[in-house]
């Protein structure tokens, strides 16, 4: 894959020097963010995706100044649709050349994409100036799982990945909160260049880590496809969309449900509890050897599908609150193991843009999955319609990785495509 573990490429010390990281028994979470360098590409990668929670709010609020609640949706559709296209493409940048002249050209571009927003042009240029803010979205996701080999022996990296995917429900906390001190500090574009500095800030800190300057794809021969010439991998991206469509019908169920319990507010708690949730099942996950060692894709989408039922119950909001938890619980162990097959089934030297594929594949599936349960709840008028959505897309998910076998091992036809 793209590690450079068993490949020369100069150190911080002797030129030509091989990166060998020794192999620990303690593959506790404590132990991985100990390690030189972890605790930093982590915090800074996360720092970085900072936007990924509060980009969407701060274009909604900026454009709800002049334009309809439509509008404002069009221009936060334009943002995502921006990065669901700019994200593999600078992954595949990545592999073929270095990680910090990428995510530099990306902050460029999303900067400046930012600052057109703000300047309040035509609409038709504001729209198009967010989508050129989403593409250029720095590919911290794709560049930060590429580096875990290079960090830790074997045996942590499946720590690593949960670690990533447990503390990434901190983006979607603290965005929203930074957008709105932004915006009562500076105004409605307040929440725009928040969102801009924080991903620059981000991307100085990550791209000047030894790691991040040390690493190079792994030489192999190109093809127009990328990693998306491994079927394996296309089995896992599909499923990935239906997980994230049953993301996105949540969060606007669960803002359907607190205007139908007659409080707007509880919107907030109950998508909070639910990022609460999947913090605390992704340290479970971790302290878990037996979960890890019986931890298989189709088993993590069973589990997860199961978690989502109890919130058709809808009950009374502080209960709601409870369930929301649970069924958060099951998502970082389901995106830890995809992650890991990621690595398995990628073809050589498409490591980035095969972890920039599944970013897009979760966003993209989480897109759809909002924009078909807000009609569904405006035609029902249902509540419990709208919760149903989540059970059934992961359940789907579930069904296509188990009937296409494990995607676990990696055959030569996925290494060479």
């Amino acid at each position: 894959m793209s590690s450079t573990l068993d490949t020369p490429h100069p150190g911080p010390s002797e030129p030509g020097t091989p990166h060998r990281v020794p192999a620990p028994s303690d593959t506790s979470a404590l132990a991985v963010l100990r390690t030189p360098q972890t605790a930093r590409v982590l915090a800074a990668s996360l720092l970085g995706r900072i936007p990924l929670g509060a980009a969407p709010l701060a274009l909604l609020v900026f454009a709800r100044e002049t334009m309809t609640l439509t509008l404002a949706g069009l221009l936060v559709g334009a943002y995502t649709a921006g990065m669901a296209v700019g994200q593999p493409l600078l992954g595949r940048l990545a592999d073929r050349w270095r990680q910090p002249p990428v995510m530099w050209l990306g902050v460029a571009v999303s900067t400046a994409g930012f600052a057109l927003v703000a300047a309040g042009l035509a609409r038709p240029l504001t729209v198009l100036a967010a989508v050129l803010a989403g593409l250029g979205a720095p590919p911290f996701e794709a560049c930060l799982r590429v580096l875990w080999r290079d960090l830790l022996p074997e045996k942590q990296v499946h720590t690593a990945y949960t670690l990533d995917t447990a503390t990434q429900e901190i983006i979607f906390v603290a965005g929203p909160v930074l957008t709105l001190g932004a915006v009562g500090v500076a105004g409605p574009t307040g929440g725009l260049a928040a969102a801009a500095l924080c991903q620059a800030v981000g991307t100085a800190w990550f791209t000047t880590a030894p790691a991040v300057r040390r690493w190079r794809g792994v030489p192999a021969v190109r093809h127009w496809a990328g990693p998306l010439r491994a079927g394996r991998l296309g089995v896992i991206l599909g499923a990935l969309v239906l997980v994230g469509a049953g993301i996105g019908s949540v969060a606007v169920a669960a803002t359907g449900y607190a205007e139908a319990s007659g409080g707007r507010s509880w919107a907030g708690w109950l998508l909070a509890a639910q990022a609460v949730g999947a913090l605390a099942g992704g340290l479970l996950y971790v302290r878990s050897a037996t979960a890890r060692r019986h931890g298989t894709l189709p088993r993590a989408a069973a589990v997860m599908a199961l978690g989502y039922l109890p919130l058709l119950l809808t009950p009374d909001p502080p209960v709601m609150l409870a369930l929301m938890a649970l069924s958060g619980l099951a998502l970082p162990p389901l995106l830890t193991i995809t992650f890991v097959t990621i690595d398995q089934v990628a073809p050589d030297g498409t490591a980035a843009e095969a972890f920039a594929w599944a970013a897009t594949a979760f966003s993209v599936g989480s897109a759809a999955g909002s924009a078909l349960t807000g009609p569904l709840l405006d035609h029902t008028g249902n509540v419990t319609a709208g919760f149903a959505i989540a059970p059934v897309a992961v359940a789907l998910a579930c069904g296509i990785l188990a009937l296409t076998g494990r995607p676990g091992n990696r055959t030569s036809e996925d290494r060479s495509g």
